[in-house]
Protein backbone atom coordinates (compact mmCIF):
# COMPACT_ATOMS: atom_id res chain seq x y z
CA UNK A 1 0.00 0.00 0.00
CA UNK A 2 1.38 3.47 -0.75
CA UNK A 3 1.93 5.61 1.71
CA UNK A 4 -0.87 8.54 1.97
CA UNK A 5 -0.46 11.62 0.32
CA UNK A 6 -1.15 15.53 1.55
CA UNK A 7 -1.44 18.74 -0.21
CA UNK A 8 2.26 19.71 0.56
CA UNK A 9 2.99 16.51 -1.53
CA UNK A 10 1.13 18.03 -4.17
CA UNK A 11 2.75 21.21 -4.20
CA UNK A 12 7.01 19.72 -4.20
CA UNK A 13 5.06 17.56 -7.03
CA UNK A 14 4.13 20.32 -8.85
CA UNK A 15 7.54 22.64 -8.43
CA UNK A 16 9.72 19.23 -9.77
CA UNK A 17 7.17 19.09 -12.19
CA UNK A 18 8.34 22.41 -13.66
CA UNK A 19 11.77 21.88 -13.18
CA UNK A 20 12.24 23.23 -10.39
CA UNK A 21 15.36 22.50 -8.06
CA UNK A 22 16.05 25.46 -5.42
CA UNK A 23 13.75 26.97 -3.71
CA UNK A 24 13.86 30.02 -0.75
CA UNK A 25 11.69 30.40 2.03
CA UNK A 26 11.02 30.86 6.02
CA UNK A 27 8.47 28.23 7.95
CA UNK A 28 5.95 29.32 9.89
CA UNK A 29 2.77 27.35 11.33
CA UNK A 30 0.39 27.52 8.69
CA UNK A 31 2.77 26.04 6.12
CA UNK A 32 4.88 23.93 8.18
CA UNK A 33 3.63 20.69 6.37
CA UNK A 34 5.38 21.94 3.20
CA UNK A 35 9.01 22.36 4.93
CA UNK A 36 8.59 19.24 6.67
CA UNK A 37 7.95 17.83 3.04
CA UNK A 38 11.04 19.74 1.58
CA UNK A 39 13.41 18.85 4.08
CA UNK A 40 12.26 15.15 4.98
CA UNK A 41 10.68 13.40 1.60
CA UNK A 42 9.58 10.11 1.83
CA UNK A 43 11.74 7.42 0.47
CA UNK A 44 12.38 7.85 -3.13
CA UNK A 45 10.35 11.60 -3.27
CA UNK A 46 12.05 14.01 -5.42
CA UNK A 47 11.75 17.81 -3.83
CA UNK A 48 13.45 21.11 -4.62
CA UNK A 49 16.86 21.72 -1.99
CA UNK A 50 15.26 24.10 0.01
CA UNK A 51 17.06 27.51 1.47
CA UNK A 52 15.97 28.99 4.62
CA UNK A 53 16.90 32.72 4.78
CA UNK A 54 16.89 34.91 7.43
CA UNK A 55 13.76 37.43 6.44
CA UNK A 56 11.06 36.66 3.64
CA UNK A 57 12.04 39.76 1.61
CA UNK A 58 15.48 38.27 1.48
CA UNK A 59 14.52 35.22 0.54
CA UNK A 60 12.23 36.72 -2.34
CA UNK A 61 15.19 38.65 -3.71
CA UNK A 62 17.06 35.45 -3.78
CA UNK A 63 14.35 33.53 -5.68
CA UNK A 64 14.33 36.90 -8.03
CA UNK A 65 18.16 36.44 -8.68
CA UNK A 66 17.72 32.52 -9.52
CA UNK A 67 14.97 33.73 -11.90
CA UNK A 68 16.78 36.80 -13.82
CA UNK A 69 20.37 34.85 -13.81
CA UNK A 70 19.20 31.31 -15.23
CA UNK A 71 15.90 31.94 -16.77
CA UNK A 72 13.53 29.62 -14.70
CA UNK A 73 11.43 30.47 -12.34
CA UNK A 74 12.37 31.69 -8.93
CA UNK A 75 10.55 29.71 -6.35
CA UNK A 76 9.70 31.22 -2.58
CA UNK A 77 7.78 30.24 -0.05
CA UNK A 78 6.68 32.09 3.57
CA UNK A 79 3.70 31.41 6.18
CA UNK A 80 0.62 33.45 6.77
CA UNK A 81 0.34 37.03 8.05
CA UNK A 82 3.91 38.69 8.19
CA UNK A 83 5.29 36.04 6.04
CA UNK A 84 3.66 37.20 2.97
CA UNK A 85 3.86 40.52 3.98
CA UNK A 86 7.65 40.66 4.16
CA UNK A 87 7.38 39.45 0.26
CA UNK A 88 5.81 42.68 -0.84
CA UNK A 89 8.90 44.49 -1.89
CA UNK A 90 10.39 41.30 -3.69
CA UNK A 91 7.74 40.25 -5.55
CA UNK A 92 7.15 43.83 -6.28
CA UNK A 93 10.11 44.34 -7.58
CA UNK A 94 10.06 41.08 -9.70
CA UNK A 95 7.48 42.60 -11.39
CA UNK A 96 8.80 45.84 -12.13
CA UNK A 97 12.05 43.73 -13.58
CA UNK A 98 10.02 41.20 -15.49
CA UNK A 99 11.90 38.29 -13.47
CA UNK A 100 9.75 35.58 -13.20
CA UNK A 101 9.01 34.38 -9.50
CA UNK A 102 6.01 31.83 -8.24
CA UNK A 103 5.85 33.02 -4.13
CA UNK A 104 3.55 30.45 -2.34
CA UNK A 105 2.53 31.89 1.37
CA UNK A 106 0.68 30.26 4.02
CA UNK A 107 -2.97 30.85 5.11
CA UNK A 108 -5.19 30.28 7.70
CA UNK A 109 -8.03 27.37 7.39
CA UNK A 110 -10.57 27.78 5.10
CA UNK A 111 -13.31 28.21 7.91
CA UNK A 112 -10.95 30.88 9.63
CA UNK A 113 -10.62 32.98 6.54
CA UNK A 114 -12.98 35.80 7.09
CA UNK A 115 -12.25 35.87 10.87
CA UNK A 116 -10.41 37.97 13.22
CA UNK A 117 -8.42 35.24 14.01
CA UNK A 118 -4.48 34.94 14.11
CA UNK A 119 -2.10 35.83 10.74
CA UNK A 120 -5.74 36.10 8.86
CA UNK A 121 -5.05 37.92 6.04
CA UNK A 122 -6.52 38.84 2.63
CA UNK A 123 -3.48 37.97 0.55
CA UNK A 124 -4.57 37.51 -2.58
CA UNK A 125 -5.86 40.79 -2.55
CA UNK A 126 -2.62 42.57 -1.02
CA UNK A 127 -0.36 41.11 -4.07
CA UNK A 128 -2.86 41.44 -6.88
CA UNK A 129 -1.93 44.98 -7.89
CA UNK A 130 1.58 44.06 -7.89
CA UNK A 131 1.69 40.76 -9.40
CA UNK A 132 0.75 39.17 -13.13
CA UNK A 133 -1.63 36.64 -11.08
CA UNK A 134 -2.58 36.42 -7.16
CA UNK A 135 -5.09 33.44 -6.30
CA UNK A 136 -5.97 31.54 -3.27
CA UNK A 137 -6.67 27.26 -3.13
CA UNK A 138 -9.65 26.43 -2.01
CA UNK A 139 -10.21 22.73 -2.93
CA UNK A 140 -6.41 20.53 -2.33
CA UNK A 141 -7.38 18.23 -6.01
CA UNK A 142 -7.06 22.43 -7.33
CA UNK A 143 -3.23 22.85 -5.80
CA UNK A 144 -1.55 21.66 -9.22
CA UNK A 145 -3.78 23.48 -11.91
CA UNK A 146 -3.63 26.71 -10.05
CA UNK A 147 0.46 26.25 -9.64
CA UNK A 148 0.45 25.42 -13.37
CA UNK A 149 -1.62 28.44 -13.96
CA UNK A 150 0.82 31.06 -11.45
CA UNK A 151 4.09 29.37 -13.51
CA UNK A 152 2.44 30.13 -16.93
CA UNK A 153 1.41 33.98 -16.08
CA UNK A 154 4.99 34.26 -14.11
CA UNK A 155 6.51 33.16 -17.73
CA UNK A 156 4.16 35.50 -20.06
CA UNK A 157 5.36 37.85 -22.64
CA UNK A 158 6.09 40.23 -19.87
CA UNK A 159 7.62 38.17 -16.90
CA UNK A 160 6.86 39.03 -13.38
CA UNK A 161 5.58 37.66 -10.21
CA UNK A 162 2.89 35.29 -9.37
CA UNK A 163 1.51 34.56 -6.19
CA UNK A 164 -0.64 31.36 -4.75
CA UNK A 165 -1.80 31.21 -1.51
CA UNK A 166 -2.36 28.10 0.59
CA UNK A 167 -4.73 27.45 3.46
CA UNK A 168 -3.31 25.17 6.45
CA UNK A 169 -5.97 22.72 5.77
CA UNK A 170 -5.07 22.71 1.87
CA UNK A 171 -1.40 21.71 2.47
CA UNK A 172 -2.31 19.36 5.24
CA UNK A 173 -5.15 17.99 3.25
CA UNK A 174 -5.34 14.20 2.04
CA UNK A 175 -5.20 13.67 -1.55
CA UNK A 176 -5.07 10.94 -3.89
CA UNK A 177 -4.73 12.61 -7.23
CA UNK A 178 -1.09 12.94 -9.10
CA UNK A 179 0.70 16.60 -9.67
CA UNK A 180 -0.09 17.67 -13.35
CA UNK A 181 3.00 17.33 -15.58
CA UNK A 182 4.34 20.54 -17.14
CA UNK A 183 2.77 22.08 -19.98
CA UNK A 184 4.90 23.51 -22.80
CA UNK A 185 4.47 27.19 -23.07
CA UNK A 186 3.42 28.94 -26.07
CA UNK A 187 6.00 30.07 -28.45
CA UNK A 188 6.28 32.96 -30.12
CA UNK A 189 7.14 33.41 -34.15
CA UNK A 190 8.89 36.34 -35.04
CA UNK A 191 7.38 39.54 -36.02
CA UNK A 192 5.52 40.42 -39.00
CA UNK A 193 7.82 39.82 -42.34
CA UNK A 194 5.89 42.59 -43.57
CA UNK A 195 6.86 44.80 -40.29
CA UNK A 196 10.23 43.51 -40.58
CA UNK A 197 10.51 45.10 -44.57
CA UNK A 198 9.48 47.95 -43.33
CA UNK A 199 11.95 48.49 -40.42
CA UNK A 200 14.90 46.99 -42.55
CA UNK A 201 13.91 50.02 -45.30
CA UNK A 202 14.03 52.56 -42.78
CA UNK A 203 17.34 51.76 -41.58
CA UNK A 204 18.62 51.73 -44.78
CA UNK A 205 17.58 55.40 -44.91
CA UNK A 206 18.22 56.57 -41.79
CA UNK A 207 21.59 58.48 -40.99
CA UNK A 208 22.35 57.64 -37.33
CA UNK A 209 20.18 54.72 -36.71
CA UNK A 210 20.26 53.57 -32.85
CA UNK A 211 19.52 50.26 -31.09
CA UNK A 212 18.18 50.99 -27.61
CA UNK A 213 18.82 47.41 -25.91
CA UNK A 214 16.39 46.68 -22.17
CA UNK A 215 15.94 44.34 -20.04
CA UNK A 216 13.66 41.74 -22.27
CA UNK A 217 16.48 41.64 -24.60
CA UNK A 218 18.92 40.61 -22.62
CA UNK A 219 18.29 36.46 -22.13
CA UNK A 220 20.67 34.41 -23.82
CA UNK A 221 18.72 33.83 -27.39
CA UNK A 222 18.33 37.56 -28.04
CA UNK A 223 21.57 38.15 -27.10
CA UNK A 224 23.18 35.77 -29.39
CA UNK A 225 20.72 37.37 -32.44
CA UNK A 226 21.86 41.14 -31.75
CA UNK A 227 25.81 39.51 -31.53
CA UNK A 228 25.04 38.00 -34.58
CA UNK A 229 23.38 41.39 -36.24
CA UNK A 230 26.49 43.67 -35.06
CA UNK A 231 28.91 41.23 -36.40
CA UNK A 232 27.60 41.87 -39.86
CA UNK A 233 25.93 45.46 -39.26
CA UNK A 234 27.69 47.78 -37.29
CA UNK A 235 25.64 49.48 -35.51
CA UNK A 236 25.69 51.85 -32.30
CA UNK A 237 24.06 50.42 -28.99
CA UNK A 238 23.11 52.02 -25.85
CA UNK A 239 22.02 49.82 -22.77
CA UNK A 240 19.85 50.05 -20.02
CA UNK A 241 20.98 49.89 -16.42
CA UNK A 242 19.19 46.66 -16.77
CA UNK A 243 20.35 45.92 -19.73
CA UNK A 244 23.76 45.44 -18.98
CA UNK A 245 25.74 43.45 -20.30
CA UNK A 246 24.27 43.09 -24.05
CA UNK A 247 27.57 44.06 -25.85
CA UNK A 248 30.44 41.39 -25.72
CA UNK A 249 34.02 42.80 -25.60
CA UNK A 250 34.65 42.18 -29.01
CA UNK A 251 32.39 44.65 -30.01
CA UNK A 252 33.01 47.22 -27.83
CA UNK A 253 34.10 49.48 -29.86
CA UNK A 254 32.36 49.43 -32.68
CA UNK A 255 29.00 49.24 -30.63
CA UNK A 256 28.90 50.10 -27.28
CA UNK A 257 27.83 53.64 -26.08
CA UNK A 258 27.32 53.51 -22.52
CA UNK A 259 23.79 52.98 -20.61
CA UNK A 260 21.54 55.39 -20.06
CA UNK A 261 19.16 55.81 -16.67
CA UNK A 262 18.38 58.37 -13.97
CA UNK A 263 19.66 61.66 -15.14
CA UNK A 264 20.16 63.16 -18.92
CA UNK A 265 23.87 63.48 -18.89
CA UNK A 266 25.43 60.48 -20.47
CA UNK A 267 26.73 59.92 -23.54
CA UNK A 268 24.33 57.68 -24.90
CA UNK A 269 21.70 60.35 -23.88
CA UNK A 270 23.23 62.44 -26.04
CA UNK A 271 23.47 59.85 -28.89
CA UNK A 272 19.99 59.26 -28.76
CA UNK A 273 19.54 63.35 -28.80
CA UNK A 274 21.53 62.87 -32.26
CA UNK A 275 19.59 60.03 -33.69
CA UNK A 276 16.98 59.98 -36.44
CA UNK A 277 15.74 56.52 -36.04
CA UNK A 278 15.87 55.18 -32.41
CA UNK A 279 14.79 51.31 -32.39
CA UNK A 280 13.93 49.66 -28.55
CA UNK A 281 15.14 46.10 -28.32
CA UNK A 282 13.07 44.77 -25.26
CA UNK A 283 12.89 47.98 -23.36
CA UNK A 284 10.71 48.49 -20.63
CA UNK A 285 10.02 52.30 -19.90
CA UNK A 286 10.58 51.73 -16.38
CA UNK A 287 14.02 50.79 -17.25
CA UNK A 288 14.51 54.89 -18.04
CA UNK A 289 11.04 57.11 -18.31
CA UNK A 290 10.73 57.92 -21.77
CA UNK A 291 10.16 61.77 -20.61
CA UNK A 292 14.23 61.73 -20.35
CA UNK A 293 15.54 60.34 -23.02
CA UNK A 294 12.73 61.54 -25.16
CA UNK A 295 12.90 65.06 -23.42
CA UNK A 296 11.63 66.98 -26.98
CA UNK A 297 9.62 64.35 -28.18
CA UNK A 298 10.75 64.72 -31.52
CA UNK A 299 12.59 60.98 -31.94
CA UNK A 300 11.18 58.34 -34.75
CA UNK A 301 11.33 55.69 -32.58
CA UNK A 302 10.41 52.06 -33.45
CA UNK A 303 9.66 48.91 -30.66
CA UNK A 304 10.66 45.53 -31.20
CA UNK A 305 9.36 43.77 -28.48
CA UNK A 306 7.61 40.07 -26.82
CA UNK A 307 4.86 42.50 -25.74
CA UNK A 308 3.04 45.96 -26.81
CA UNK A 309 4.29 48.86 -25.05
CA UNK A 310 3.25 51.11 -22.85
CA UNK A 311 2.00 54.27 -25.04
CA UNK A 312 3.16 57.70 -23.36
CA UNK A 313 3.69 60.88 -24.21
CA UNK A 314 7.22 61.11 -24.81
CA UNK A 315 6.76 57.01 -26.06
CA UNK A 316 4.62 56.74 -29.52
CA UNK A 317 6.43 54.05 -31.41
CA UNK A 318 5.78 54.64 -35.25
CA UNK A 319 5.43 50.65 -34.86
CA UNK A 320 5.77 47.92 -32.70
CA UNK A 321 6.77 44.32 -33.89
CA UNK A 322 5.20 42.21 -31.39
CA UNK A 323 6.87 38.70 -31.14
CA UNK A 324 10.24 36.48 -30.83
CA UNK A 325 13.07 38.64 -29.88
CA UNK A 326 15.62 36.37 -31.63
CA UNK A 327 13.99 35.23 -34.35
CA UNK A 328 13.10 38.82 -35.12
CA UNK A 329 16.37 40.09 -35.00
CA UNK A 330 17.32 37.51 -37.28
CA UNK A 331 15.02 38.08 -39.65
CA UNK A 332 15.92 42.01 -39.63
CA UNK A 333 19.96 41.12 -39.97
CA UNK A 334 19.16 39.47 -43.16
CA UNK A 335 17.16 42.46 -44.45
CA UNK A 336 19.89 44.78 -43.45
CA UNK A 337 22.85 43.35 -44.46
CA UNK A 338 25.70 45.63 -46.21
CA UNK A 339 24.09 48.40 -44.90
CA UNK A 340 26.92 51.32 -43.45
CA UNK A 341 26.35 54.09 -41.53
CA UNK A 342 27.28 57.29 -43.53
CA UNK A 343 31.28 59.00 -42.97
CA UNK A 344 29.73 61.89 -41.12
CA UNK A 345 27.77 59.57 -38.45
CA UNK A 346 30.77 57.58 -37.86
CA UNK A 347 33.03 61.04 -37.02
CA UNK A 348 30.18 61.66 -34.84
CA UNK A 349 30.10 58.17 -32.74
CA UNK A 350 33.95 58.73 -32.83
CA UNK A 351 33.24 61.54 -30.85
CA UNK A 352 30.56 60.08 -28.67
CA UNK A 353 33.37 57.25 -27.89
CA UNK A 354 35.97 59.93 -26.84
CA UNK A 355 33.56 61.32 -24.78
CA UNK A 356 32.43 57.90 -23.23
CA UNK A 357 36.18 57.52 -22.12
CA UNK A 358 37.29 60.95 -20.92
CA UNK A 359 33.35 59.69 -18.57
CA UNK A 360 35.24 57.27 -16.66
CA UNK A 361 38.23 59.11 -15.68
CA UNK A 362 38.67 61.09 -11.82
CA UNK A 363 37.69 64.19 -11.88
CA UNK A 364 38.57 65.43 -8.87
CA UNK A 365 41.16 64.69 -5.60
CA UNK A 366 39.13 63.05 -2.68
CA UNK A 367 39.29 65.69 0.04
CA UNK A 368 40.49 63.57 2.51
CA UNK A 369 44.01 61.26 2.21
CA UNK A 370 41.47 58.25 3.74
CA UNK A 371 38.82 58.48 1.25
CA UNK A 372 38.75 56.85 -2.30
CA UNK A 373 37.17 58.26 -5.68
CA UNK A 374 34.51 56.56 -6.39
CA UNK A 375 35.79 55.81 -10.05
CA UNK A 376 39.06 54.62 -8.54
CA UNK A 377 37.40 51.80 -7.12
CA UNK A 378 35.45 51.04 -9.97
CA UNK A 379 38.51 50.54 -11.37
CA UNK A 380 39.55 48.54 -8.79
CA UNK A 381 36.23 46.08 -8.83
CA UNK A 382 37.14 45.79 -12.80
CA UNK A 383 40.41 44.46 -12.63
CA UNK A 384 39.43 42.03 -10.05
CA UNK A 385 36.36 40.77 -11.74
CA UNK A 386 36.46 38.01 -14.68
CA UNK A 387 33.67 37.67 -17.34
CA UNK A 388 32.72 34.78 -15.88
CA UNK A 389 31.52 36.23 -12.00
CA UNK A 390 28.34 38.16 -11.57
CA UNK A 391 28.18 41.53 -10.13
CA UNK A 392 25.26 42.36 -8.28
CA UNK A 393 25.11 46.16 -7.20
CA UNK A 394 22.80 47.89 -4.36
CA UNK A 395 20.68 50.97 -4.69
CA UNK A 396 23.04 54.06 -3.09
CA UNK A 397 24.92 56.58 -4.66
CA UNK A 398 27.37 53.74 -5.76
CA UNK A 399 24.68 52.47 -8.32
CA UNK A 400 24.76 55.75 -10.40
CA UNK A 401 28.54 55.39 -10.22
CA UNK A 402 28.67 51.41 -10.89
CA UNK A 403 25.57 51.57 -13.42
CA UNK A 404 27.27 54.01 -15.58
CA UNK A 405 30.77 53.30 -15.33
CA UNK A 406 31.56 49.67 -14.63
CA UNK A 407 31.81 47.14 -17.53
CA UNK A 408 30.05 43.91 -18.13
CA UNK A 409 30.56 42.34 -21.31
CA UNK A 410 27.89 38.90 -20.92
CA UNK A 411 24.59 39.62 -20.43
CA UNK A 412 22.85 39.08 -16.58
CA UNK A 413 26.01 39.06 -15.13
CA UNK A 414 25.72 42.60 -14.19
CA UNK A 415 22.44 42.60 -11.77
CA UNK A 416 21.10 46.06 -11.41
CA UNK A 417 17.57 47.00 -9.69
CA UNK A 418 16.42 49.66 -11.63
CA UNK A 419 12.93 49.16 -12.11
CA UNK A 420 12.18 49.64 -8.57
CA UNK A 421 15.51 51.10 -6.87
CA UNK A 422 14.94 48.47 -4.35
CA UNK A 423 17.34 48.91 -1.21
CA UNK A 424 19.01 45.37 0.04
CA UNK A 425 19.15 43.15 -3.35
CA UNK A 426 22.49 43.70 -3.79
CA UNK A 427 23.87 40.61 -1.18
CA UNK A 428 21.08 38.27 -1.70
CA UNK A 429 21.23 38.25 -5.39
CA UNK A 430 25.09 37.75 -5.01
CA UNK A 431 24.28 34.98 -2.97
CA UNK A 432 22.09 33.30 -5.30
CA UNK A 433 24.77 34.18 -7.82
CA UNK A 434 27.18 32.01 -5.75
CA UNK A 435 24.34 28.66 -5.54
CA UNK A 436 23.67 29.30 -9.29
CA UNK A 437 27.23 29.84 -10.59
CA UNK A 438 29.46 27.73 -8.27
CA UNK A 439 32.47 28.37 -10.40
CA UNK A 440 32.99 31.52 -9.95
CA UNK A 441 33.26 34.52 -7.82
CA UNK A 442 29.91 36.36 -6.80
CA UNK A 443 30.49 40.06 -5.69
CA UNK A 444 27.96 42.56 -4.62
CA UNK A 445 28.30 46.28 -3.76
CA UNK A 446 26.11 48.33 -1.35
CA UNK A 447 26.29 51.32 0.25
CA UNK A 448 26.58 51.40 3.97
CA UNK A 449 22.68 52.05 4.27
CA UNK A 450 21.93 49.64 1.68
CA UNK A 451 24.14 47.15 3.11
CA UNK A 452 21.44 46.62 6.66
CA UNK A 453 18.32 46.54 4.62
CA UNK A 454 20.00 42.74 4.29
CA UNK A 455 22.79 42.40 6.36
CA UNK A 456 22.00 39.49 8.31
CA UNK A 457 22.24 37.32 5.27
CA UNK A 458 25.48 36.97 6.07
CA UNK A 459 24.74 34.67 8.35
CA UNK A 460 23.12 32.50 5.19
CA UNK A 461 26.45 32.90 3.12
CA UNK A 462 28.31 31.56 6.20
CA UNK A 463 25.93 29.20 6.75
CA UNK A 464 26.49 27.92 3.17
CA UNK A 465 29.50 28.91 2.82
CA UNK A 466 29.10 30.81 -0.22
CA UNK A 467 31.76 32.36 -2.44
CA UNK A 468 30.94 35.94 -2.10
CA UNK A 469 32.93 39.35 -2.03
CA UNK A 470 30.38 41.86 -0.47
CA UNK A 471 32.20 45.68 -0.97
CA UNK A 472 30.65 48.29 0.89
CA UNK A 473 30.82 51.99 -0.42
CA UNK A 474 31.27 53.79 2.83
CA UNK A 475 30.61 57.07 3.38
CA UNK A 476 30.19 57.68 7.06
CA UNK A 477 26.55 56.87 7.70
CA UNK A 478 24.19 58.74 5.22
CA UNK A 479 21.35 57.89 3.00
CA UNK A 480 23.67 59.54 0.21
CA UNK A 481 21.76 58.87 -2.90
CA UNK A 482 18.95 60.76 -1.09
CA UNK A 483 21.49 63.71 0.30
CA UNK A 484 23.10 64.85 -2.57
CA UNK A 485 19.70 64.87 -4.91
CA UNK A 486 17.57 66.84 -1.42
CA UNK A 487 20.86 69.42 -1.34
CA UNK A 488 21.17 70.21 -5.31
CA UNK A 489 16.85 70.65 -4.67
CA UNK A 490 17.03 72.43 -0.90
CA UNK A 491 20.19 74.64 -1.33
CA UNK A 492 22.39 72.53 0.35
CA UNK A 493 20.12 71.05 3.09
CA UNK A 494 18.93 67.61 3.70
CA UNK A 495 17.22 65.67 5.36
CA UNK A 496 16.29 62.34 7.32
CA UNK A 497 19.54 60.72 5.72
CA UNK A 498 21.62 60.64 8.70
CA UNK A 499 22.22 57.08 10.61
CA UNK A 500 24.82 55.58 13.20
CA UNK A 501 27.95 54.22 12.37
CA UNK A 502 28.58 50.80 12.65
CA UNK A 503 32.31 48.88 12.43
CA UNK A 504 31.43 46.81 9.63
CA UNK A 505 34.88 44.77 9.63
CA UNK A 506 33.45 43.35 13.30
CA UNK A 507 29.82 43.19 11.93
CA UNK A 508 31.23 40.64 9.32
CA UNK A 509 33.49 38.51 12.37
CA UNK A 510 30.59 38.36 14.53
CA UNK A 511 29.12 36.00 12.05
CA UNK A 512 31.98 34.30 10.85
CA UNK A 513 32.93 35.68 7.37
CA UNK A 514 35.69 37.77 6.73
CA UNK A 515 35.71 41.84 7.08
CA UNK A 516 38.60 43.56 5.67
CA UNK A 517 38.93 47.66 5.43
CA UNK A 518 40.88 49.85 3.06
CA UNK A 519 42.71 52.13 5.38
CA UNK A 520 44.30 54.34 2.65
CA UNK A 521 43.63 54.49 -1.24
CA UNK A 522 47.17 53.50 -1.80
CA UNK A 523 45.89 49.88 -0.23
CA UNK A 524 42.70 49.46 -1.78
CA UNK A 525 44.25 46.68 -4.78
CA UNK A 526 45.87 44.62 -2.42
CA UNK A 527 42.93 44.41 -0.03
CA UNK A 528 40.57 43.31 -2.74
CA UNK A 529 43.44 40.91 -4.02
CA UNK A 530 43.18 39.59 -0.14
CA UNK A 531 38.98 39.49 -0.73
CA UNK A 532 39.06 37.98 -4.09
CA UNK A 533 41.46 35.20 -2.92
CA UNK A 534 39.44 34.28 0.06
CA UNK A 535 36.71 31.55 0.10
CA UNK A 536 33.79 32.20 1.54
CA UNK A 537 31.50 35.23 2.49
CA UNK A 538 33.90 38.31 2.51
CA UNK A 539 33.07 41.67 3.74
CA UNK A 540 35.15 44.85 2.19
CA UNK A 541 34.63 48.22 3.89
CA UNK A 542 35.84 51.06 1.51
CA UNK A 543 35.58 55.03 2.47
CA UNK A 544 34.38 56.96 -0.60
CA UNK A 545 34.41 60.71 -1.14
CA UNK A 546 30.90 61.69 -2.40
CA UNK A 547 31.38 64.90 -2.19
CA UNK A 548 31.01 65.71 -5.56
CA UNK A 549 27.80 63.63 -6.19
CA UNK A 550 26.02 66.21 -7.41
CA UNK A 551 27.79 66.32 -10.52
CA UNK A 552 25.83 62.98 -10.94
CA UNK A 553 22.68 65.23 -11.61
CA UNK A 554 24.07 68.13 -13.29
CA UNK A 555 25.32 69.35 -16.61
CA UNK A 556 21.83 68.05 -18.09
CA UNK A 557 21.31 67.95 -22.02
CA UNK A 558 18.69 70.59 -21.79
CA UNK A 559 15.94 70.99 -24.37
CA UNK A 560 12.41 71.71 -25.18
CA UNK A 561 9.75 69.01 -23.49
Amino acid sequence: MSEQKYGADIVTDSLVNHGIDLVFGIPGAKIDRLFETLEHPKSGQKVPKLIVARHEQNAAFMAQAFARITGKTGVVIATSGPGVGNLVTGLMTASAESDSVVAIGGQVPRRDLYRLTHQSTNSIALFNPITNFSSEIQDPNNISEILANAFAAANGAKKGAAFVSLPQDIDDAPVDIDALAQVPMAKQGAASLADLDWLAGKIKQAKLPVLLVGARASDDQSVAALHKLLNQVSLPVVETFQGAGVISRDLEEASYFGRIGLFRNQTGDKLLQQSDLVITLGYDAIEYEPRNWNKENNLNIVALDTTPVQIDNNFVPQRQLIGDLSQSIDLLTERINGYQLPDASQKNLHDLKTDLRLSNEPTYTPAEGNLNHPLTVIKSIQAHVTDDMTVSTDIGSHYIWMARHFKSYVARHFLISNGMQTLGVGLPWAMTAAMVRPNAKSVSVSGDGGFFFSAMELETAVRLNLNTVHIVWNDNAHYDMVKFQEEMKYDGESAGVDFGNIDLVKYAEAFGAKGLRVTTPADLDAVLDEAFATQGPVVVDIPVDYSHNYELGSQLIQGEG
